[in-house]
């Protein structure tokens, strides 16, 4: 069984109580660190300047309080392993799935920043966040 180290959790905490249920459940079933929680306006401006947000402070889900959005990745961290992002997206959305089923949602909806349309088709984006998850 996985655990979330210290500094995981941490910045889970910042996230919305149904973010935290997801991937607390999640880390029973895969490896995965989480990166980022709550962004503040100094870590937006960054990501954005960088080019890894096409948004600006404010209009973050990561700029919220909570943040309605966490970025995680698969452990070890394997960035530019797109196949690793896929298997860590189909254990979130399985879990996801069953969350529905538990009536734990509170009638959100989750958007993966690899197919922010939800459509199934990862090739009619511009701009991929893989380690991107969202509250709708």
């Amino acid at each position: 069984m996985y655990k979330f180290g210290k500094t995981s959790l941490a910045r889970l905490s910042t996230a919305h109580a149904i973010l935290q249920i997801l991937f607390k459940r999640l880390i029973l079933r895969t490896d995965c660190s989480i990166t980022q929680g709550k962004r503040g306006k100094e870590a937006q401006t960054l990501v954005f300047e960088r080019g890894l947000s096409r948004v600006e402070w404010p209009n973050s889900k990561h700029n919220s309080t909570p943040s309605m959005a966490v970025d995680v990745v698969p452990w070890p961290e394997k960035w530019s392993s797109v196949p690793a992002f896929l298997n860590l997206k189909d254990i979130v959305l399985d879990e996801w799935a069953k969350m529905e089923k538990e009536n734990l949602t509170q009638g959100f909806t989750l958007r993966w920043g690899g197919d922010w349309d939800g459509d199934g088709d990862r090739e009619d984006q511009t701009f991929d966040d893989l380690p991107h998850w969202e509250l709708i």
